[in-house]
């Protein structure tokens, strides 16, 4: 299962500004711009600052819905942006101090003070150390917010020559601010270039969509895990020896959901090509896709995103009625269709991709 939770809050700080908040902007920006790109001899980095609400999360792990549960943050870059031709890294912490994410925006004039800035973490309230934190100071001056280190406390990601999305592994830290003997308050995260790469005289520019875009493409704290289950009661094993082909659908799709459902999809297999002699089971679909055969993915149809990859966690399930998955739809955009893929992994290494073009709409 993927399941996504959006920010609550988002905006990034800049020494550029100082005193300048961002909160209510489209865009957030990881910067370091170095002398001679501005009139200024001084250095120009931005770093970003994201919230999340884990209350669902929490209780569905509570209650067993939801089974050691891996967590990325996830970040698009936006078009044009795409450092195809450059190496660096990002880490990213979790924040040891509250902030506002105020309603400035870049073209605000006068620019806007109240909420959080490269100084303060809201109007006038200069962010502070406690103990077990670290902030930046030298070259990029004081403040740039502050943040807890230490094992369990850090998250990164390297890039090289290859799309800027960020998918930062950060369960350790979510872990953390769920609970258990190194719990923390959930301040959210800061992310930032790692170590030298944010004062190492060469320059980056990355603009990311904020949790403001009037797109697809807003940050999400992206919950994985395995919620498959098999017990195939007398179902009969479908040939995945790759000689022969076979067939995947959907039984009983509907063509709306609402937002608030939690849908069990119920899958019909069968051989693609049936005998002349037959008996009436090959057309009720009484075939299972042995267990890590199968997979399914959630497309966007309109940007023909992969907004469910597939993956690990996307695994299908099986029981004596047939093979299905599950997805709850409570963070799917209402008023967009969707399409369901399906993925058939044979045992002679092929893996074939299924498009019905089985669509729904959420709403």
């Amino acid at each position: 299962m993927h399941y996504f939770i959006f920010p609550q809050k988002d905006s990034y700080i800049t020494t550029e500004f100082q005193k300048k908040n961002f909160g209510s902007d489209e865009i957030v920006e990881l910067r370091n711009i170095f002398s001679g790109s501005f009139s200024t001899s001084a250095e120009a980095a931005s770093r970003i600052l994201m919230q999340f609400d884990y209350s669902d999360v929490s209780s569905s792990i509570v209650t067993g819905d939801i089974i050691s549960p891996k967590f990325y943050l996830r970040l698009y870059e936006v078009e044009g942006q795409i450092e195809l031709d450059k190496t660096y890294s990002l880490s990213s912490f979790p924040l040891s101090q509250s902030w506002e994410e105020g309603v400035g925006k870049l073209n605000d004039n006068p620019k806007t003070k109240k909420g959080v800035t490269w100084i303060d973490y809201d109007s006038g309230s200069a962010w502070s150390l406690v103990s077990n934190t670290n902030a930046d100071s030298g070259s990029l001056g004081t403040g740039g917010g502050v943040w807890i280190t230490g094992s369990g406390y850090e998250a990164s990601q390297s890039f090289a020559n290859q799309s800027g999305d960020v998918e930062l592994d950060v369960t350790d830290i979510v872990n953390n601010h769920l609970g258990g003997s190194n719990k923390i308050n959930n301040y959210g995260f800061i992310i930032k270039f790692s170590g030298s790469y944010e004062t190492d005289g060469t320059s980056q520019d990355l603009k990311f969509f904020s949790r403001n875009t009037h797109t697809i493409y807003t940050p999400k704290l992206e919950v994985r895990w395995d919620d498959s289950s098999f017990s195939v009661g007398s179902l009969t094993a479908l040939t995945m020896s790759g000689e022969l082909d076979n067939h995947i659908f959907i039984k009983g799709l509907q063509s709306k959901y609402r937002e608030s459902e939690k849908v069990r999809f119920r899958i019909g297999c069968r051989k693609k090509y049936v005998q002349k002699t037959f008996t009436e089971s090959m057309l009720t679909s009484s075939f299972y896709i042995p267990e890590g055969k199968g997979l399914y993915s959630i497309v966007d149809i309109a940007t023909d995103t992969s907004i469910v990859p597939f993956s690990a966690y996307t695994s299908m399930s099986c029981d004596s009625n047939s093979v299905y998955f599950d997805q709850w739809l409570n963070t799917f955009e209402p008023g967009r269709y969707y399409k369901v893929l399906f993925k058939l992994k044979y045992d002679d290494g092929q893996e074939i991709i299924i498009d019905n073009d089985e669509e729904f709409k959420v709403i």
